[in-house]
């Protein structure tokens, strides 16, 4: 099945068919990417009583409670609601779903005993594309992005500048296959998701930034058109499942 998009009055064909998954699911494992310091999420059946909620100890259903926090347990949207003192929903933050995205792949670059997704890097990388969403598929890439422990490993992340200029050339939806654009230990200072967001100045209520994605290595960087689909939580952050399609 193929479907049609007018983008900018030139019209796009996708393959519906064809859909490219950057969701980590979440599971009950060690298995599961963790970071922020907390263990894995868990998904176990209620107990009633005498009653378990699972088919093989004799109910009629599986019936589960999972235990899981979105900002460490994988594939996850937030919304400036994530940094502000004030209550914001990402359920509110996104209401179109549909928008032109760039994969772009980066090897982060060496900052003191950091590792960095600068601003030259990004001018470089995006040239003139001026895209709603951009996703940042860091170098090297490999499966163990789906089953890491970040926790205490500083991670890369991505500059101040590297932020302002992505806030300043229109994107509003970043994806990145890390579990923070920001360093994991940084005093609470936040700031790509205060340069991204424009936080307090001028905050991007509609803007939002998702983490934990995996970009299969097969997918070539350019463009694509993004799905972003999200789980309908009242909360700065919810699970989500981003996906791309191809132009054909």
């Amino acid at each position: 099945m193929r479907a049609t998009f007018n983008l900018g009055g030139t019209l796009k064909i996708i393959d519906l068919n064809a859909p490219i998954d950057l969701s980590i699911s979440l599971r009950d494992s060690e298995e599961n990417p963790l970071a922020w310091y907390l263990g894995k999420p868990e998904i176990s059946p209620v107990k009633l009583d005498n009653w378990v909620g699972k088919v093989s100890e004799g109910a009629s259903v599986n019936f589960n409670t999972i235990n899981f926090n979105p900002h460490a347990h994988g594939t996850h949207t937030e919304c400036v609601g994530h940094i502000s003192e004030e209550f914001y929903s990402v359920n509110d933050a996104l209401t179109n779903f549909f928008f032109t995205a760039e994969v772009i792949s980066v090897t982060p670059a060496a900052f003191g005993d950091d590792l960095i997704i600068s601003l030259e890097q990004l001018k470089q990388l995006l040239g003139d594309n001026r895209p709603e969403a951009v996703v940042v598929r860091t170098l090297p890439n490999t499966d163990a992005k789906r089953s890491k422990h970040y926790s205490n490993t500083n991670w890369p992340y991505l500059h101040e500048k590297a932020a302002n200029f992505l806030r300043e050339i229109g994107v509003a939806h970043l994806l990145i296959d890390l579990p923070s654009v920001d360093k994991e230990k940084d005093e609470g200072k936040l700031l790509a998701h205060k340069a991204f967001w424009n936080y307090p100045e001028q905050p991007r209520y509609n803007a939002t930034i998702t983490e934990f994605i995996y970009v299969p290595y097969d997918v070539k960087d350019g463009s694509y058109l993004l799905n972003l689909q999200m789980a309908a939580f009242s909360n700065d952050a919810a699970p989500s499942r981003p996906v791309l399609y191809k132009f054909i």
